[in-house]
Parts: C-alpha cells; structure tokens; sequence
C-alpha cells in the first residue's frame, strides 16, 4: 500500500477578495473528490486573495497506479481550472 501525495500552488490573478478565491477553491476541491475519491483540502496561503495552495491525497496499491492517479489528477486541475499552475509536488510514500 502507498500513500500518494500532490500539492498545487495556483495563481489567479482575476480574484479580488477572499470570498471569490473560496469560491474557485471549494468548486476544485469538489469536483476532485467526485471524479477521484481523494482526499483533498487547501492547506495554505488562506489570507492571500490570488494564490492558492491546495493538498491531494490517496491511497493506492502500487507505485505505478500512484504514477498514473497524479498525471491524470494534474491534467484535471489544468483543464477545470482558469488559475495558472506556478508549481506541483508529488510524492509516493
């Protein structure tokens, strides 16, 4: 059993104030739990309007479901999302 671990820092420059960026976030986070049945929630930066840092995670059997989970989990966040991905860590544990 593996644990795998990703974390997204998002940048939306459009976002005026703190109730627009909990708007884009908790729409993201849902549509991740739907779709894949992972643990999702915004881990950082909650005081910054235009950044947003939001951590995944899930179990899986072997490394490489891990693999394939996190390259399908980063296609989706690029294409549900307007904000621009600066940076994306992965990790299997």
């Amino acid at each position: 059993m593996k644990i795998a671990v990703m974390t997204f820092r998002l940048h939306a420059p459009w976002v005026h104030s703190l109730k627009e960026k909990r708007m884009i976030v908790q729409s993201l986070i849902a549509k991740l739990q739907n779709r894949y049945h992972v643990s999702v929630a915004e881990i950082g930066e909650q005081d910054i309007h235009q950044i947003i840092l939001i951590g995944v995670a899930a179990i899986v059997p072997h490394n490489a479901m891990a693999d394939s989970l996190m390259d399908e989990i980063s296609l989706f966040v690029e294409e549900n999302t307007e904000a621009e991905i600066l940076d994306e860590e992965r990790e299997i544990r």
